[in-house]
């Protein structure tokens, strides 16, 4: 991940297995093959993956031969397009929190996929776009609660 936020195209892709995949799952963005996920980094990614003040909270990181699962909490302000989440969504200058489960398989040293999850609608609400009333969805407490459980939690439906 550090070759990523540090703009690293090359030092990113010599982390992946000759035929990786990435999916981002809400939004169904990523690719298959090493030329498509380089093009996906280059694009969408590398050097652009999130605003200056991006705050990266681990909570938990379970980890086996074969695949890393990291449960992160990350914060920003909708600063800057972010294409791999918010595909066409002009910045809104609202702060988003959200809890991700990032899934990378590994094989031989190498990265072979990535599979990353996040509660789209809860984003949408933060930014504006999504109107929560009557629907079961929550904003950044989500991701609040899994910081700290010892928030308040849902009662009512």
């Amino acid at each position: 991940m550090q070759a990523e936020l540090d703009g690293d195209l090359d030092l990113t892709m010599a982390t992946m297995s000759p035929d990786p995949h990435l999916n981002h799952v809400p939004v169904c963005a990523g690719g298959s093959g090493a030329p498509a996920v380089r093009d996906f980094y280059d694009q969408h990614l590398v050097g652009q993956f999130f605003p200056p003040d991006v705050q990266f909270d681990n909570v938990s990181r379970t980890v086996d031969d074969h695949q890393i699962v990291d449960e992160i909490v990350i914060s920003f302000t909708h600063t800057r397009s972010i294409d791999f989440m918010l595909p066409g969504v002009p910045p809104t200058g609202k702060r988003i929190e959200a809890a991700f489960v990032v899934i990378v398989g590994v094989a031989d040293g190498k990265v072979t996929h990535e599979h990353i999850y996040w509660d789209q609608a809860s984003v949408l609400v933060q930014i504006g776009l999504l109107d929560p009333t009557g629907l079961p969805v929550t904003g950044a407490e989500q991701a609040r609660l899994v910081l700290d459980p010892t928030l308040n939690y849902r009662t009512e439906y």
